[in-house]
């Protein structure tokens, strides 16, 4: 029987020191590996406000007032391709980390949780404001009254939760009996999580403070103290590759060890914005009094079994920020590519070059000369023909309003849509459309009934890239 190489503990023969500087020169041969683009040379001067403008205009991000803060904190809403980015996002971590592998479980957790909160710690709550109004019109009660009901209805109040451990750890017990009390073994969820803006960042005129949402990926993986440190190193290098596989530029994004005020070690990862280095992961050892917390009086329940010993678990938390992943990789795939005609930077082409599995739309079917309702009903017919195939289309054919191919084309690269067909009265006559690959621009000429294979086949082989 097939044993995936995962799931054999690496026997790592040296010290967690030289694995980092094994990852630091990873570095290098991964920026050797990038794809071959052509990019400006101007630098990042304004780069933040051009792809905000551009993230709006082709529907990643919705109107609005869109700057660093916003953006970092989830103070903003997702468009339709947005949507489509992140829903790919998510796809290709869910398929890394749980899909492939006989040791993760999928789980699902309630936003709302209920545990003490610690003094001066920022949280936010489910306050029934119903009740909280009728009690605070009511003017027959003192001052004192008014903040005695306050704290009476916000300690009696559910948490939104701020992560996703809490969820893994509260199915803890009953997954280890699933397994048969074996370690290790991971719970994997994805989910909103909530959190306090700063004032400074997010107000509404009248000083209210913002509550932020972004979209988290958890992977909580429960082992022996035994191998705690060295799965933190497998965990490190996986994730780390992962995140740049879809970076045209792997070398902007780094990691950093770092350690608690529990002591518990961990590590970061971070994308380098034209700003500054940003944190899009964190990995965690959580400590034991987690767990014992909260089962209270059942800790005999925790125990697993490490071979034939039974331990008490460990648990690493390796959490990751999708929405500030989308942001770094839309920054990340951002190219200004010279105009042969004109070579100032207003008559630039921007260019989204997401990477094939993150595209929000692998192909727009367009309509050039010939008679309107005839190439309409081909596109129809090969737009289902498409979509049956799990291809992601764009019916460029439905817009009634006429431009120019440079215009289509130049449209079609800002939203990041890898292929452009184009429906002529040359395929009404022997079934050829011309298909444009956003990313070397060439035109080739290819027969209709060749389409589907040849992006199926272009889908499978960008899964290795």
């Amino acid at each position: 029987m097939l044993i995936r190489k995962w799931l054999k503990l690496p026997c790592w023969s040296l010290q967690r020191q030289i694995l980092k500087s094994k990852l630091l020169n990873l570095d290098h041969l991964l920026c050797l590996k990038q794809r071959n683009y052509t990019v400006s040379g101007n630098g990042d001067s304004g780069i933040d406000e051009m792809l905000f403008d551009l993230c709006q205009r082709r529907h990643f991000l919705t109107e609005g007032p869109l700057t660093k803060g916003t953006l970092l904190n989830g103070c903003h809403d997702f468009g339709p391709l947005g949507v489509e980015l992140r829903n790919n996002l998510i796809s290709e971590w869910w398929n890394s980390v749980v899909a492939f592998r006989e040791q993760v479980f999928a789980i699902n957790s309630r936003h709302h949780i209920s545990r003490v909160v610690h003094p001066g710690e920022r949280t936010t709550m489910s306050v029934p404001c119903d009740a909280l109004r009728h009690n605070l019109q009511n003017k027959e009660l003192a001052k004192e009254d008014h903040l005695l009901i306050i704290e009476t209805q916000t300690k009696s109040s559910e948490l939104l939760r701020t992560s996703l451990l809490h969820g893994a750890l509260k199915q803890y017990v009953q997954c280890l009996d699933l397994v048969n009390r074996r370690l290790p073994f991971g719970l994997a969820e994805v989910g909103i999580c909530f959190h306090p803006v700063p004032d400074s960042v997010c107000q509404n005129g009248n000083h209210s403070v913002r509550t932020g949402e972004r979209t988290v990926c958890s992977l909580v993986w429960f082992s022996s103290t035994r191998t705690s440190g060295q799965w933190l190193d497998y965990w490190l290098r996986q994730r780390l590759l992962w995140w740049r596989k879809f970076a045209l530029s792997p070398s902007n994004i780094s990691s950093s060890d770092y350690q608690d005020e529990n002591g518990n070690k961990g590590s970061r990862l971070y994308y380098s914005f034209p700003w500054g280095k940003e944190e899009i992961e964190t990995l965690q050892a959580v400590g034991e009094n987690e767990l014992l917390q909260m089962y209270h009086g059942n800790e005999s329940k925790l125990y697993g079994r490490d071979g034939r010993k039974n331990v008490f678990p460990t648990a690493l938390s390796v959490s990751g920020d999708l929405d500030r992943g989308v942001l770094a990789y839309l920054f990340d795939s951002l190219q200004l590519i010279g105009n042969s005609s004109a070579r100032k930077k207003s008559q630039e082409r921007k260019v989204l070059k997401l990477h094939p599995c993150l595209a929000p739309l692998t192909v727009a079917l367009d309509t050039g000369k010939g008679p309107a309702q005839d190439l309409r009903q081909v596109c129809q017919g090969l737009f289902r023909e498409l979509l049956e195939n799990r291809v992601s289309v764009w019916p460029g054919y439905l817009e009634t309003t006429h431009t120019s191919l440079e215009q289509l084309y130049s449209k079609y690269d800002e939203m990041g849509v890898l292929f452009t067909i184009l429906i002529s009265d040359t395929t009404l006559e022997n079934g050829v459309v011309q298909l444009r690959n956003r990313d070397t621009t060439i035109k080739e000429m290819m027969h209709i009934a060749k389409v589907k294979d040849f992006l199926a086949k272009y889908i499978v082989a960008a899964k290795h890239l």
